[in-house]
């Protein structure tokens, strides 16, 4: 989440007025999302989110059975947190537009539409949920196999590829992943046109989609297993099977990918991408583990559990407040301040402290204990 918020930072931004210096063009990469195939540090944000809303489910669900609460009871807790999460996504898509924006490919919305089927899921034992994140994956890479690949004669600027993007489009069986012109842009073609909107939908610029979800799904049952390790092996730490999880994750992407069996694709989150980011997310976990719980680092780690302990709301505030905060800093401390270390790096400082006052807002509410639950 603090890799969202950091957004601000603007390093591509700073990188533009260094263009031969290799340590900006680095922070650029990795704080935007790649054009297609591969994977930067930013394209870690949705599936780590998403992984740990899976990681947290067995607790929760443990938590509220302690307290005597039926299933019924919490499965429809569980509908009203997907309805809502749902619901938040379309908000925040709509805060600049005339009416609302129903799109289902923001991260809370895809989380919303796959987190029932997780809970679900949560009650059956571990062996199924494996054969379930197989099942859902092999379905869907299926499904899109057999959906028919553009043809050498499509019309890809029709949907939004431009002549200059088609240095990162697939040839080959690979090519049924290819950008706005797949199963999933099929869909969204019938299902988005159903919701009032201002124009037809034709195309999602960045290529996302809302069938996505689905292997998103994939993700959140990794995150599943994770919990359940976690709880398995307490009080000690699991980190050899996080590690041997997630290498094991990383190699079957990344061979899906070079065989041109399934190319590693986040922005449509191909079933290699689930495999390949689960991975890294479980690396991420050992190492975090490691850290915090077993060197006990907890001090150092401190401004890392005041973002994480409020997840949603450090969401929201780096969606809403953003703008608000940029202008009162430019009314308050002056164009003169901003300029400090010079314009190339103003874009830098100004994130800075865009970055601090969104840290400071989450540390009063730790404080506070005002955390905001779904």
């Amino acid at each position: 989440m603090l890799l969202m918020m950091g957004e601000v930072l603007r390093f591509a931004d700073v990188a533009r007025s260094f263009p031969g210096n290799p340590v900006w063009r680095f922070l650029a990469f990795n704080q935007t999302h790649v054009e297609w195939a591969g994977m930067s540090l930013h394209d870690t944000i949705q599936p780590g989110f998403t992984f740990l809303a899976g990681v947290a489910l067995p607790y929760s669900i443990r938590s509220r059975r302690r307290k005597g609460e039926s299933f019924q009871r919490m499965l429809l807790h569980t509908l009203f947190r997907s309805v809502l999460l749902i619901a938040l996504g379309i908000f925040l898509r709509s805060t600049s537009g005339p009416i609302t924006n129903f799109t289902f490919e923001d991260t809370l919305t895809q989380i919303g539409l796959g987190y029932t089927f997780a809970f679900l899921l949560t009650f059956t034992r571990e062996r199924w949920q494996t054969i379930a994140l197989a099942a859902i994956l092999f379905a869907y890479w299926l499904a899109w196999a057999l959906y028919p690949a553009p043809g050498p004669g499509f019309n890809y600027a029709a949907v939004g590829v431009p002549p200059e993007w088609h240095a990162h489009l697939f040839t080959g069986f690979a090519a049924h992943w290819n950008k706005n012109s797949n199963l999933g842009q099929a869909f969204d073609l019938w299902f988005l046109n159903l919701f009032p909107r201002t124009r037809p939908f034709v195309f999602n610029a960045g290529g996302y989609l809302t069938l996505s979800f689905i292997p998103t799904l994939g993700t959140m049952l990794l995150g599943v297993l994770a919990g359940q390790w976690f709880h398995q092996a307490a009080p000690r730490l699991p980190l050899r099977r996080f590690v041997l999880a997630g290498a094991t994750l990383i190699a079957v992407g990344l061979l899906l990918h070079v065989t041109g069996v399934c190319p590693i694709v986040k922005r449509i989150w191909t079933p290699s991408w689930t495999l390949f980011s689960g991975g890294v997310c479980f690396l991420f976990l050992a190492a975090f583990s490691w850290i915090i719980d077993g060197r006990n680092h907890r001090r150092a780690a401190f401004p890392l559990i005041v973002v994480g302990m409020n997840s949603i709301a450090a969401y929201l505030i780096a969606h809403l407040w953003e703008d608000f905060i940029e202008s009162s800093l430019r009314i308050h401390l002056g164009e003169r301040f901003l300029n400090l270390l010079g314009s190339s790096l103003e874009p830098l400082l100004m994130g800075t402290l865009t970055l601090l006052a969104y840290w400071l807002v989450l540390y009063w509410m730790f404080r506070k204990k005002v955390f905001v639950r779904i």
